[in-house]
């Protein structure tokens, strides 16, 4: 997630910062065709000078931004209307000079256009990136949510499982008791009888208890006490023959 945050933060920055040059450059251009329509209208060749070399100064002021901005068709026009305003200074009659003017004019007129472009193309790409980083954020959110899913899941297995254990070690345990409770009640009256027999005893042979669900394990030791009952049963009967 703050890998997310990370590359919003520098997206958002990169864009904005690329933004405010266009922004920039945009104002420089339109000044610049501003005085070089101004110029192009001019009635003498002092005015027309004039304002091309104010022209020129905007020209000159919007080429650092578009080199930031990254409208390099526009960088490239401007390079060009650089070029014929320089030519406006040297150029001896009014015509020569407007001849330069003019080009100049129409160049700023179509890098405008093309900043223009390349602008409501950046706001559109800004605007799917915006998108794609989002998803982007929900698939990151949604695969966090996904492994603490899965860790709830384990550890709810987990529980279950502690709680199984500890079920079937309770009623091993409790059936046990049960058993050893049964055989001292036993003895103890075979040995009031007076039986000359051995002592009843049970050893609990069944292995891999635990690996049984609790029904199983009940099962097991009801069969080993109805066993036991029997054989007790059938030594108090031997014992009252003798």
């Amino acid at each position: 997630m703050k890998h997310f945050y990370f590359l919003f933060f520098l997206f958002s920055y990169v864009i904005t910062y690329a933004q405010t040059h266009c922004d920039e450059a945009n104002g420089y251009l339109v000044n610049a065709y501003s005085h070089v329509k101004d110029s192009y209208e001019a009635n003498n060749i002092s005015h027309l000078k004039y304002y091309a070399n104010r022209s020129l100064e905007s020209f000159k002021l919007s080429k650092k931004n578009l080199v930031e901005c990254g409208c390099t068709t526009a960088l490239s026009l401007i390079k060009k209307g650089i070029d014929h305003l320089a030519m406006v200074e040297t150029a001896e009659t009014y015509e020569d000079g407007r001849f330069f003017v003019k080009r100049a004019r129409e160049i700023a007129k179509e890098s405008i256009v093309e900043l223009d472009k390349f602008t409501a193309s950046s706001n559109k790409n800004k605007e799917l990136t915006a998108l794609e980083l989002e998803q982007k954020q929900l698939e990151e959110q949604q695969l966090a949510l996904k492994k603490k899913e899965e860790a709830l899941k384990l550890k709810l297995a987990a529980q279950k499982l502690k709680s199984e254990v500890f079920e079937k070690e309770k009623t091993i345990k409790h059936y046990k008791s049960i058993i050893a409770s049964n055989i001292k009640t036993f003895n103890s009256t075979l040995q009031v009888c007076d039986c000359k027999h051995s002592l009843l005893s049970y050893d609990d042979k069944e292995t891999g208890l635990q690996q049984k669900n609790i029904s199983e394990i009940k099962d097991h030791y009801l069969n080993d006490l109805e066993k036991l009952t029997k054989s007790y049963l059938s030594t108090l009967a031997s014992c009252d023959k003798n």
